[in-house]
Order: structure tokens, then sequence, then C-alpha cells
């Protein structure tokens, strides 16, 4: 990725399935911003799926690639989460969550035949869902007097922040976002302003 504050997620949840000698591989994914939407999702597929023999798992979040976890729930090891992590990586994608519930066939697949359906399970997932480009976005509240809402106005329209919140009063106050790679410029042009604070 070449920008530090570009990453790809999916936008929505996305299914999958693969089916090998009577095993099914039903793959499951969703955007995630943070551990406890994990566990809901992992707490809510061990219900839907109670009667399924395992609940294999893959999540990263955030965007240096550190915060990451895989599970084989049982499988032996390294034939479930690692390939399904493997998918998250190999696509680039951050912020998501794969679970892969398995119903046993009665067929053992050995250890190259469960990574290869482990990893396909995950990529049909994937390959379902929408993949979309998102910026890390700051944010930034300001305070300045009336008087000064032409100058802000006029840097708001050439920087382009989202507003995400504002009140005029004798006091103006605003709350901008903008993609991190834009905030310096953005808080250099407004600290030029006479009596506006930045919070």
């Amino acid at each position: 990725m070449t920008l530090d504050d570009v990453y790809k997620t999916i936008d929505g949840p996305a299914q999958g399935i693969y089916k090998e000698k009577g095993s099914k591989f039903l793959a499951f994914a969703w955007p995630v911003q943070n551990e406890e939407a994990v566990k809901q999702h992992l707490s809510d597929l061990k219900t839907t799926y109670y009667d399924a023999r395992h609940h294999c798992y893959a999540w990263q979040i955030g965007l240096d690639g550190t915060n990451h976890r895989a599970s084989d729930d049982g499988e032996p090891s390294g034939t479930a989460g690692k390939p399904i992590h493997g998918q998250i990586r190999s696509t680039e994608l951050t912020n998501i969550l794969i679970v892969v519930v398995r119903y046993f066939g009665g067929t053992k697949l050995g250890t190259s035949g469960l990574i290869h359906a482990y990893k396909t399970a995950a990529a049909e997932a994937i390959g379902q869902a929408n993949v979309v480009e998102k910026t890390v976005d700051n944010q930034v509240a300001i305070q300045f007097p009336y008087e000064a809402m032409n100058d802000v106005m006029r840097i708001i329209k050439e920087e382009s922040p989202d507003i995400i919140s504002q009140k005029f009063d004798l006091t103006c106050v605003m709350t901008l976002s903008i993609r991190q790679s834009k905030m310096a410029m953005l808080l250099s042009r407004l600290e030029k302003i006479d009596h506006l604070l930045i919070n």
C-alpha cells in the first residue's frame, strides 16, 4: 500500500461455501473495527451453527498488520486459522473477520486437504464481498468568533474536510474530519486565523 492513510476492507457481510469429500466449509466475512465486534460475530455464529464441529477464524484490525489473530478451533495446528489469515494478507485487507464453519463429512482430508479447504472457503467469502478503499480520518474541533466565519469557510471549501457538527452563535464551534495525510495542512491554515482555538 502506498499511502499510510489508505486501507482496503469490505463494506458489509459476505458468505462463501466450499465442499470437499462430504465436508462443508461455510465461510463468513464481516468488516470489524475492534475485538468486541469479533467476539460478538463469533458468539452469534456458534449459536446459529451450534452443531458444527469447528468454527475456525482469522481477523486483522488496524493499518500496520500487527493486530491479528488466527484460530484452528480443534483442527490440526496451522491447517485452518493460518490459511484463512493468509487470504486476508494476500488480498491486503484489514478491519476484517473471516470465520469458516466446518461440518465434517466423514472422510478425513489430511493436512494439505484441510489447508486447501480453509484457504478456498475464505477466498470464496472475500470473492463475494465488496472490497472498498477507505481513508484513516482524524477529527479536530475548532472555536472561533463569528467575525472569522468567512476565513474559516474559505479554508473548509479549499481543503474539503467533512463537517461532523457545527454550532453558530457568538462563538462558533465546529468539528471537522479529514484524512490523516491532509490534517497538517488544514491545521496550519486554521492556526493563522485570529482568535481561533483548536481543541
